[in-house]
């Protein structure tokens, strides 16, 4: 067993886990504490795959930013602060099973498929993002900039909006 197995199956783990977490809580904090477990895993599941880009994309955009504007929309809403519970404890053990065996066979399977070995790897001395900006810059160059322009646009409209919103009240 190799350290980048044991990484990939703690970060598989601490995925599934977050995701299963997140549509089981009740308590909507709880819930984002979750989603920002499950994206940080991610992003980490994407450097193990050598898309260090990507992970860290992933870490700003969604670890940091969506699970913000989440806890900024608690905030700002009202909430009752006692937690019901389901009330079904029946239904919570079927589920429980039924994942428990799903998780299983597909445990099974993944165990059981002869899976071809990975090609070597290529030794390249050109990092991942300097490839993404040296496409993007060169290639989609023309589509990169009218997105920044498209971008622009909605700020100064959402700022213009905003402006005439205030000066009604």
């Amino acid at each position: 067993m190799t350290g980048e197995f044991a990484a990939f199956f703690i970060l598989s783990l601490l995925t599934i886990g977050g995701a299963v977490f997140m549509i089981s809580f009740t308590r909507v904090v709880h819930m984002v504490i979750s989603l920002g477990v499950t994206f940080i895993s991610i992003a980490g599941l994407f450097v193990l795959l050598g898309a260090e880009f990507v992970g860290v994309a992933q870490v700003l955009v969604y670890s940091g930013a969506i699970s913000i504007l989440m806890l900024f929309g608690i905030m700002l809403t009202k909430h009752d602060a006692q937690d019901e519970g389901t009330g079904r404890k029946w239904k919570n053990r079927f589920i429980l099973l039924f994942v428990a065996g799903l998780f299983g066979l597909l445990f099974w399977g993944i165990q059981n498929t002869p899976w071809p070995a990975p090609p070597p790897p290529v030794a390249s001395s050109v990092s991942n993002a300097k490839e993404i900006g040296l496409e993007v810059f060169t290639k989609y160059v023309i589509p990169f900039e009218l997105l920044s322009v498209l971008l622009l646009v909605a700020l100064v409209g959402a700022i213009i909006m905003a402006k005439k919103e205030g000066d009604n009240e």
